[in-house]
């Protein structure tokens, strides 16, 4: 196993890692829509929550020589159901052609305001 940590993915803040690699595949840890360059920031819009997570993904399998193209399951874990519509309208425009599994799981509200937290199963790149 190896751990995987990028820079372009919000800093840790607990005892985990960004991603893990392991047979040929890479789990992302849960991605809130933090944005690297301003931790400290308030929560924007869902959207823009859901496009910031979704990039915090895109970070972490990239780090690991992925893409996500090659992510085969996510998770999405939203503060309201009713929010799904909204979260699935920048799913789409953000993941593009890639449909991988997904599944929603409606939780409580996230401390700080957070509405919405992405985790990730992706492929490695083959090499060439």
């Amino acid at each position: 196993m190896e751990d995987v940590f990028t820079k372009d993915a919000p800093a840790l803040a607990g005892h985990y890692s960004q991603g893990i690699v392991h047979g040929g595949l890479v789990y992302v840890a849960g991605q809130l829509g933090k944005n690297p360059a301003r931790p400290d920031a308030p929560p924007g819009s869902l959207e823009e929550q859901t496009e910031r997570a979704l990039l915090n993904v895109k970070a972490v399998v990239e780090a690991a020589g992925s893409d996500l193209s090659h992510v085969l399951q996510m998770t999405v874990y939203v503060s309201d159901a009713a929010f799904w519509g909204r979260v699935n309208e920048v799913y789409a425009r953000v993941m593009g052609e890639n449909r991988p599994a997904r599944a929603i799981v409606p939780v409580n509200e996230f401390r700080g305001g957070w509405q919405i937290e992405i985790q990730a199963i992706a492929a490695i790149r083959s090499p060439g």
